[in-house]
């Protein structure tokens, strides 16, 4: 079993994997339109992580983990337990980065506009302060967006992730201003 990171996964993998390769998923986008209640802010005051939104003209980058055998239900509680505040697990086609590696269906987590957590879209300027004042048991939201733009960086310099790449440089702005 294969499961797809383009979050926190790409950059705070807490499980035991066989195998992992750079890939990406087509027909969505990666957005700051999920609330986080319980890692990345409260319940009074959730943060914003990453979703996917159905969108024909995208893809989203990240990594694939192919989960050892031996610890997969383990993992997959872990995972389920991690991911529990709105979202759920799909199945998509990967696209392996390495032309010569056939695609392979994987799973991934995603948050629907129907739970409760759900932020939906706004403008850049409002989710980057959300960010900025969103604190949870896991840390700064900011650490989170940051960590998620120097790991795509890492993991892909040649694609240009915009929506990510504007948040991340809307909060260093206000960072610096205080």
């Amino acid at each position: 079993m294969w499961v797809f990171g383009y979050g926190s996964l790409t950059w705070k993998v807490d499980f035991s994997y066989e195998e992992k390769m750079i890939g990406y998923i087509e027909g969505f986008s990666r957005r700051f339109w999920q609330g986080s209640p319980d890692h990345r802010g409260t319940p009074r005051q959730p943060g914003r992580v990453v979703t996917l939104v159905k969108n024909p003209e995208e893809l989203v980058w990240g990594i694939a983990y192919k989960l050892s055998e031996e610890s997969r239900e383990e993992t997959i509680t872990n995972l389920d337990h991690r991911e529990k505040a709105g979202y759920s697990s799909i199945e998509v086609l990967f696209q392996p980065q390495d032309s010569a590696t056939k695609s392979f269906t994987i799973n991934l987590y995603i948050a629907n506009e129907q739970n409760p957590h759900y932020l939906g879209p706004a403008p850049e300027e409002d989710i980057a302060k959300q960010v900025i004042e969103s604190h949870g048991p896991s840390g700064p939201n900011s650490e989170y967006l940051l960590q998620l733009a120097t790991a795509m960086r890492v993991i892909v310099p040649e694609h240009k992730d915009e929506h990510l790449y504007k948040l991340e440089s809307l909060v260093k702005d206000m960072l610096q201003q205080g």
